[in-house]
This record gives structure tokens, sequence and C-alpha cells, in this order.
């Protein structure tokens, strides 16, 4: 039997993201690459009050494993009841948010917050950790500002407690989720002898990004948040330019294919009206680059309806390839 710690063990992760990380996404995800998967963060007190949109986050499908819940939170015996219910879902394993910048969270003592009281943080994990039997990961950042960069003596004290992972978004709270992440910082905390899996996360755009981080930074896994959804492709391209130094661009069979069994997942989760509206913020990411696609965009937020809109993705799809294979011919009587 594998170890937990394994579970990231050179591999990729979808960061838990809101209104993003829903089970459609995540299993469009994980069948384009990603080897872990995260909910939504889930607001502790909405759990324990039985609000209906706290609880519905705790859905998954089996395919989605392995897959951890995070929730977040500012009371110990809040955040400690919630882990437990959490844990009733069946997740893999529970992770504690510490990152989150929004001031809504953080100025209220959750999320990056507690990183201006890191024995409060230290004992929320003894908490959850003390509650739950599966293995207790934890999400955070590099410090409140530039002024308080904790993130090593962070990591030993969770690392101390029994903390299994380390995510560190190489930003601060200052930084919200703009400008550059420091991705050095997790050299540093390796260098200290921590040796629980310390997951790098902030700032990856690119296949190269990921070979970059793995070569010079020496992290156990690398988590990609918002390029997933900009390039649904990145997990797939990354492991292929892990391995070979190259990487392929989907075509466009690939493209709508994918966005249309992603539109269906996203239709048989939310209803017709919600699952079609809900997923227009996805058509960039699935036809970004392809000729002449601005107007095509613009177009499929019209529809409201699943069928009509997968139909239209079709003929948009074998419109698309029409020039390109009389190309081709053209090219072959040629020679």
């Amino acid at each position: 039997m594998s170890r937990f710690e394994d579970t990231f063990a050179g591999k990729l992760l979808l960061a838990p993201m809101e209104d993003v990380t829903e089970p459609p996404f995540r299993l469009s995800a994980r069948r384009l690459g990603a080897d872990v998967v995260y909910t939504e963060f889930i607001n502790a007190e909405g759990l324990i009050r039985d609000a209906r949109k706290a609880k519905a986050k705790l859905f998954f499908h089996e395919e989605e494993r392995p897959l951890g819940i995070q929730i977040y939170g500012g009371n110990e015996e809040n955040l400690a009841e919630a882990a437990r219910i959490s844990e009733s879902a069946g997740p893999d394993f529970i992770d504690i948010n510490c990152g989150c910048w929004v001031k809504d969270v953080a100025m209220r003592g959750a999320g990056a917050g507690l990183l201006k009281d890191l024995p409060k943080m230290g004992r929320i994990a003894e908490k959850i950790i003390g509650t739950v039997s599966l293995p207790v990961t934890l999400k955070t950042r590099l410090g409140w500002d530039e002024n308080s960069i904790v993130i090593v003596d962070v990591a030993k004290m969770l690392e101390g407690i029994g903390i299994r992972a380390l995510t560190v978004h190489c930003r601060l709270r200052s930084q919200g989720n703009k400008g550059d992440a420091d991705w050095s910082w997790i050299r540093r905390i390796k260098d200290e002898g921590v040796s629980i899996p310390i997951i790098l996360n902030g700032n990856i755009k690119s296949p190269e990004d990921v070979k970059h981080v793995f070569d010079n930074f020496g992290p156990d896994a690398v988590m990609i948040g918002q390029t997933a959804i900009s390039n649904p492709w990145i997990f797939k391209q990354s492991k292929q330019y892990l391995s070979s130094g190259f990487f392929d661009e989907p075509s466009v069979d690939e493209r709508v294919d994918h966005c249309i069994e992603h539109l269906r997942l996203s239709v048989e989760y939310k209803g017709e009206k919600y699952g079609v509206k809900e997923f227009r913020k996805h058509y960039s990411g699935y036809l970004r680059g392809l000729r002449d696609v601005s107007k095509f965009r613009l177009e499929l937020m019209q529809y409201e309806e699943f069928e009509p809109l997968a139909e239209r993705l079709k003929r948009f799809k074998n419109e698309y390839n029409e020039p390109e294979l009389k190309q081709r011919e053209t090219e072959q009587y040629n020679l």
C-alpha cells in the first residue's frame, strides 16, 4: 500500500477555485491530465448550519479521486466540526484554506488572515487533525506582506503538528492574485529540512513554467489554478513536455468535442438553464487560439439550451475543418 505522501510525488494538481472547481470542471480536468483535484473552498459555518450551498459542495464523483475537500473559517471548534462533516462525504483528505486573500475572508481572521496569528493557525490545524482520521493538508501564502514573510516558520510548525502536505501559493496576501510569485521560497523551505510534501502554486502559466519549477525549486508537486481555465490542456501538455521536451496543441476536433462533453456535465449537474448559462466562462479556454473565433464566442453566449448549442459547436468544427481539408487536398494534388 502506497503512503499518502506519494499522492503528490511529481504530480500536477488542480487548485481549489471558488465558482470554478465544481464537479464538472474537476472531472474535465482529471480527464485532461490533472492528478489530484480539490473542491471549491467551503465555509465551515455554512456546513455546520447545514446551508444548502455549502453542503452541495461536498458532492464528488468517484472518477475524481484523489480528491481533497477544502474548508475555511476562523473558529477552531467550527472548523473541526466542518472537517468531521466533510470526512463523512468520503474524500481522500481534508485541506485547510489559510491562503484566501479576499477581504471578507482574510479580514475576519480566516484564510490568509491566519498568517497574522500563527499560534491560532497551529491550533486550528491541531484541532482538525485530532478530529478526523483522514490525512489533513493545508494551503497558505508566503506571508501577509513583504515585511512578514513567515512561510519557513509556518512549514516547520505545521510539520511538527502533523499536517501531511503543505501547498504554498508563492505570493503575499497583499498581492492577491497579481504580480510575480516568488517560487524560490519552495527551495528555502526544503533547505530547512522540512520533509512533508511541499506543493508549489502561483503564476504557473505554461508547460515551460511547470518544468522550470520542478527543475529549479524542487517542489514535490505543482498546483495550477487560473491557467487551467484559460488552457484546459495545461496538465496534459505539461506531462508531455516533462517527458519529451515538446507538447502538442489540441486539434479543433479535440477542443470542440471536449467542450461539448464538459458542457453536458455542467447541464447534468446544474440543470439546463444554469448549466448552459454558467458554462459561458469556459468558451474562451476551449476555443483559444483558433482563427476568427471572437465572433463565434459571442454567438455562443446567446444560446440557452444544450442540444442546439451542441449542434452549433459541431457545425463550427466541421466548418473550421473544411478549408484545412481542402488545403491539404490541394497540396497533395500539386505534389
